[in-house]
């Protein structure tokens, strides 16, 4: 499945972003779930990001949380 700007993430992870190819090539970024995939400052809302492998933020990790 690919997401596109703005959708919110849900899952951490390895994501692949893939841009219009006059842009730039496939690339690889670290997200955040709870947040929003980013817009890109040169192609906009045309960028899509596929998940590759999940992972555990560690903010979200049983063994580092803290209750508020």
């Amino acid at each position: 499945m690919l997401y596109k700007p703005t959708d919110r993430i849900r899952y951490s992870g390895l994501y692949v972003v893939v841009h219009d190819p006059v842009h730039s090539e496939a690339h690889e970024v670290t997200c955040v779930k709870g947040r929003q995939f980013p817009v890109c400052i040169h192609c906009g809302n045309g960028a899509r990001f596929g998940l590759k492998k999940k992972t555990i933020h560690v903010e979200d990790h049983p063994y580092f949380k803290t209750d508020d």
